[in-house]
């Protein structure tokens, strides 16, 4: 049974967050919940017909978004079933949109990311003409410094996810690794979407999705 407080707590902050997003020059929706996110995203965000890069995203999983890419209504650098992952995500950095979650992100409008390979921050940063960021209201703090230790903390999690022999996989807790499975090798600040109007596009979610 949904906690009423908590709903109404979850969708203060967010729509608060999505103010600052907004004045930072994101397009921004909200969603009571992964089913209205969905919706949005297929029925608003992304026209069909268009070339769609992924970032590796959980709360990508959680709306379920593969069968509609792969439904042949969209031309999909599909980096889950591809024979050469390293040229999939290279080419997508080409695509007109790029689909991806967030580590964390700022009541002030800001985004943090860290990446083991790149491939993700490198599309956030330049490359696709749209990014479409979905997030759930879990990945709100308050100021970056939150948000990087946020992103930090969970490492361990995504490090379990993708097989990285890391000792963060074992034990749970970040030890600074210097090895080649290391998955915190790339942090990007996204700090303001002024630049090219309309690239960014923001739906934040008010349940708890993703890492």
């Amino acid at each position: 049974m949904e906690n009423q407080y908590r709903a109404w707590f979850g969708e203060k902050r967010c729509k608060k967050a999505l103010e600052a997003f907004a004045d930072k020059g994101w397009g921004t929706y909200y969603a009571e919940n992964a089913a209205k996110a969905r919706e949005t995203l297929f029925e608003v965000c992304l026209p069909k017909h268009v070339s769609v890069g992924l970032g590796g995203s959980e709360t990508l999983a959680a709306l379920d978004v593969l069968p509609v890419l792969r439904s042949g209504d969209y031309e999909l650098y599909d980096r889950y079933n591809c024979p050469d992952h390293f040229e999939v995500c290279r080419e997508s950095l080409m695509a007109e949109y790029f689909l991806t979650g967030a580590n964390a992100l700022t009541m002030e409008g800001e985004m943090v990311n860290i990446d083991c390979s790149g491939s993700r921050v490198a599309a956030m940063a330049y490359g696709p003409r749209h990014i479409i960021v979905a997030a759930g209201v879990n990945k709100l703090c308050e100021d970056i410094g939150e948000a990087v230790i946020r992103a930090r903390g969970i490492a361990p999690m995504n490090c379990k996810r993708n097989h990285h022999q890391t000792p963060c996989a074992e034990t749970g807790r970040c030890a600074e690794c210097n090895i080649p499975a290391r998955m915190c090798n790339h942090l990007l600040l996204t700090l303001n979407a002024k630049k090219f109007p309309g690239r960014f596009t923001l739906i934040l979610i008010n349940e708890d999705l993703g890492f």
